[in-house]
């Protein structure tokens, strides 16, 4: 629950621009890391829940829809002007429709759907710990640009994962009658 006020002050400092950008990265990180410590810290200590599962996901959804949005004010201040919200909404809603398409595959497959590859120690969701060296490069507009096209197409990837996951699952369920 702490990363959410500090994700908003993130995302805050982030639409800024300029220094209080590279602040607001710096902050990100930590709302990235204590997205992660606090599940694997309830995990730990046998305190996980049904409901701090979900929690932990809605926690993360803002985070990094606020980020996306964030940034995309940030940069709509420089190179992108006109575009940077738009491209950083379209982030920041692909992203939201993901973890949304990812938890309604989870409750009705199953946990193991949304498990994920972890290579040499990382997650794929671990990759957003890049946005502070990037913004600190002077390069967060690019980030955005990509996001911006990118995310929205791998939700499109996530809906067809999702309706093949199904159709394995139904196949399965008649071959199994």
């Amino acid at each position: 629950g702490l990363s959410i006020p500090i994700g908003f002050i993130a995302a805050w400092l982030l639409s800024e621009g300029g220094v209080q950008a590279d602040f607001g990265a710096g902050l990100f990180v930590i709302v990235v890391w204590l997205d992660h410590v606090d599940g694997e810290l309830a995990r730990a200590t046998g305190t996980s829940s049904e409901f701090g599962h979900y929690f932990d996901h809605v926690a993360a959804l803002l985070n990094y829809v606020m980020m996306f949005v964030g940034a995309g004010l940030g940069v709509d201040l420089g190179l992108f002007v006109g575009w940077g919200l738009w491209l950083g909404i379209g982030a920041g809603v692909g992203v939201a429709s993901i973890m949304i398409v990812r938890i309604y595959g989870e409750r009705i497959i199953g946990r193991s759907y949304v498990e994920q590859t972890v290579r040499a120690g990382f997650e794929i969701e671990d990759t957003l710990y890049i946005v502070a060296p990037i913004t600190w490069l002077g390069v967060l507009e690019y980030f955005i640009l990509l996001a911006g096209i990118g995310v929205p197409l791998f939700l499109l990837y996530t809906f067809w994962d999702l309706f093949r996951a199904l159709g394995r699952r139904d196949k399965d369920a008649s071959c199994q009658r």
